[in-house]
């Protein structure tokens, strides 16, 4: 008898026919199902038959019979991409899947593909952001039932204390280093508005709490002129120094800033956030914070493990190693 499992997996039907029953009898066997006469010998011989072409239950199957996918789909903006957050997916794929679930993700965004709840039938959606009330139609319509945020609430990642952490620290950082007028910058991304607020109203209130200026905010890119007109403004201004939303704005802002004649960071500091490979390769490199991300991994599993099946939530956000990595675009 050729070894079936070794070209592919072996089904109802192989055994069916190894045996010379029928697809359904098999089928009862290997279920176990109530109410059905079947012999011992019969019973018998199907399951040693299982057992020597190497059956496997195909699980998917059986979940989709269920109702259930085990698909877990996570909902990214179009600009979070970045090597610490593919850090931090790849550990909750791996926490997902050693409970029998596949993480799959999607980034969002005006003009993207269709949204993936249309057709995988996920057992739970989870954005990075809030959902709008359009979005969270569609998927009532193809059926989703466990949606996180929950409609009417704020995407428990935006607001996490453990995020905002960050931002606060970052102001600490300039401030014991003697600047007292900052200004922040962000992304020129509409896609993220809310956890660039997050930051942002963190820094601010720590400034404030610390008696430092803080001139504002300005949306920075590196192809439109914008870093330029940023760093000529806050020249003028009598900015000495700059919170970046992440290490891309850091590196965009500190390249206009060179490109303009300023000395990095004895004309004007700049410090990141996300401590990317970027920070420490740009010259000179880029000061920046670093968070737990696989501690936050955890927590994203956990979440989606709790909306799919119930299972206990045993961590949180808001005790996540933070820390400032300090290097030459701030401390010379």
């Amino acid at each position: 008898m050729p070894d079936l499992a070794a070209a592919r997996r072996v089904t109802a039907v192989d055994i069916a026919k190894e045996v010379g029953v029928s697809r359904a009898t098999v089928g009862f066997v290997l279920n176990n199902t109530p109410g059905k006469k079947i012999s011992d010998a019969t019973r018998a011989r199907v399951l040693d038959a299982a057992a020597r072409l190497g059956y496997q239950p195909n699980r998917a199957a059986a979940d989709l019979a269920r109702g259930r996918s085990k698909i877990i789909l996570l909902v990214l903006p179009g600009r979070l991409l970045g090597s610490s957050l593919q850090a931090s997916l790849d550990e909750s794929a791996r926490v997902l899947a050693e409970a029998g679930y596949a993480l799959v993700t999607q980034t969002g965004g005006p003009g993207g593909a269709p949204p993936l709840w249309e057709t995988l039938n996920p057992d739970v959606v989870i954005g990075w952001t809030t959902f709008t009330d359009d979005e969270v139609a569609s998927m009532r319509l193809a059926g989703v039932r466990r949606i996180v945020p929950r409609p009417g609430e704020s995407a428990r990642y935006d607001q996490a204390p453990g995020v905002s952490e960050g931002a606060r620290m970052q102001v600490d950082h300039l401030h014991e280093l003697g600047h007292r007028r900052i200004a922040l910058a962000s992304l020129a991304d509409s896609q993220m508005l809310e956890l660039q607020r997050t930051r942002a109203e963190a820094a601010v209130r720590r400034a404030e709490d610390l008696g430092m200026e803080v001139v504002g905010v300005r949306a920075v890119a590196h192809a439109d002129g914008s870093s330029a007109d940023a760093v000529r403004a806050w020249a003028a201004d009598g900015v000495t120094a700059v919170v970046a939303y992440n290490d891309d704005v850091a590196a965009t802002v500190a390249g206009a800033a060179i490109a303009a004649g300023l000395r990095i960071p004895a004309d004007l500091a700049v410090i990141g956030h996300d401590d990317s490979p970027m920070a420490e390769l740009f010259y000179p490199p880029l000061s920046s914070v670093r968070m737990d991300t696989v501690e936050a991994a955890r927590y994203l599993a956990e979440v989606a493990l709790h909306e799919a099946d119930g299972r206990p939530l045993t961590s949180t956000w808001t005790e996540l190693d933070t820390y400032v990595v300090a290097r030459k675009s701030t401390t010379g």
